[in-house]
C-alpha cells in the first residue's frame, strides 16, 4: 500500500510517499481501506515534534479517516466487510489502508459521504462537547468564536447557531468570514484590521456569554474582557503557537468561568448525550463540514502546509479513495 511517511521531524515538506507493506488486523482489529482522510493541526505539531506527545519515526501521518472495511478479525462481532467506517487516532490515517480496533470506530450514517465523514469527527466533536457539556450553550447566549474559520472554529460556529445563539465570528480572512456567516455568524470581525477589543465591544455592547478559544495567542484578552458577569471561556488549543497569558484580576471581578476542554474530563452521560445528539443533527443534513480543499496523497505535504500555515478554510483532506 502507500502511506505519507514522516521519516524524520521536520516542516510538512518533509514527508514521503513510500511503498509499505499491507497491514493485518489483530484479532480485536479490522483493515479498512481509507477512502478520505482529514489534516488537523495536531498532525503538523507531531511531524515537527512539538506536540504534547512524541511519536518516534519514521510514522505514517493524520489522525482522522473514512473508508471501507475490507477485513475483520477473528473476534470482532459489530462490524463487516463492507461496512463504512470513521475513525480517529494519534497517527497513521495518511494511507491507503489502516488497522483500527473494531470497538473505537463509528459507523457512517446513510447519505454521508466519505469526505464528509472524515472532515466531520474531530472538529465537531471538539466543538460540539465544548459548546454543550463547557460553555454551556443554551437559547440566546451571545458567543464569540475565535479562529472562526478553521476547522474547529467553523464547526463552532455552526453549532453554536444551532444551540439557538447569537455567534460573533472571529478570524484572519474575508474568505474565512464569508464562510462563517454562510453558517450563520450574526457578527463579523477582521481580525487583521483595526481594533480587536473595540471591535468586540462595538458588536456586543452588552458583553458575551462565553467564548470558545482554539487559536491562543493575542486574540484571547480582548476576548476574554468582552465577556459579562459570569461568561464562561473555554480555551480549547493554541494553533497561534502562543499561549496567552491571563489577567486573573479580570477573571475575579467579572466572575469569569475559565475552562479548559479535555475529552475525558466529560461526564459519561453527558458524553453520550452530546454525541448522540450530534449524529442526529449529521444525519439528518442540519450541520455538514465545509471542506476547504482536498489534495491526493501525493501532495500530502502541501495540504499539510495549508493548515500549518493558518490558511485553510473548514477542514482540509487528503483524497485517498483510488475507485472506491
Amino acid at each position: 500500500m502507500r502511506a505519507a511517511v514522516c521519516p524524520a521531524y521536520g516542516p510538512p515538506e518533509a514527508v514521503e510517499i513510500r511503498t509499505l507493506p499491507a497491514p493485518e488486523p489483530a484479532a480485536d482489529q479490522v483493515l479498512v481501506r481509507v477512502g478520505s482522510a482529514a489534516v488537523n493541526f495536531p498532525d503538523v505539531l507531531l511531524i515537527a515534534d512539538k506536540y504534547q506527545i512524541s511519536v518516534p519515526p519514521p510514522f505514517v501521518p493524520g489522525s482522522e479517516f473514512a473508508g471501507t472495511v475490507e477485513a475483520i478479525g477473528s473476534e470482532v462481532t459489530e462490524l463487516a466487510i463492507g461496512d463504512r467506517v470513521s475513525g480517529t487516532g494519534l497517527y497513521g490515517a495518511f494511507a491507503e489502508q489502516v488497522v483500527f480496533a473494531a470497538k473505537k470506530l463509528a459507523r457512517i450514517p446513510d447519505g454521508v459521504d466519505l469526505p464528509t465523514a472524515a472532515a466531520f469527527g474531530v472538529a465537531y466533536r471538539t466543538a460540539y462537547h465544548t459548546l454543550r457539556s463547557m460553555a454551556r450553550i443554551g437559547e440566546g447566549d451571545r458567543v464569540i468564536v475565535l479562529g472562526a474559520g478553521g476547522g474547529v472554529g467553523l464547526a463552532a460556529v455552526q453549532l453554536a447557531v444551532q444551540l439557538g445563539a447569537e455567534v460573533t465570528a472571529v478570524a484572519s480572512s474575508p474568505e474565512k468570514l464569508t464562510a462563517a456567516k454562510q453558517y450563520g455568524a450574526a457578527h463579523l470581525i477582521d481580525r487583521t484590521t483595526g481594533d480587536i477589543r473595540a471591535a468586540l465591544r462595538e458588536a456586543l455592547p452588552d458583553g458575551a456569554n462565553a467564548v470558545v478559544d482554539p487559536v491562543g495567542g493575542d486574540l484571547s484578552v480582548p476576548a476574554l474582557r468582552t465577556l459579562a458577569r459570569g461568561g464562561r471561556f473555554v480555551t480549547v488549543g493554541y494553533a497561534s503557537g502562543v499561549i496567552p497569558d491571563i489577567p486573573l484580576n479580570l477573571v475575579l471581578i467579572k466572575g469569569i468561568h475559565l475552562l479548559g476542554f479535555q475529552f475525558h474530563d466529560l461526564d459519561p452521560a453527558e458524553y453520550r448525550r452530546n454525541e448522540d445528539e450530534l449524529a442526529a443533527m449529521l444525519a439528518e443534513g442540519r450541520i455538514r463540514p465545509h471542506i476547504g480543499g482536498e489534495y491526493p496523497l501525493a501532495e500530502v505535504g502541501a495540504a499539510l502546509r495549508e493548515v500549518a500555515d493558518g490558511r485553510a478554510v473548514g477542514k482540509i483532506l487528503v483524497d485517498l479513495s483510488g475507485d472506491q
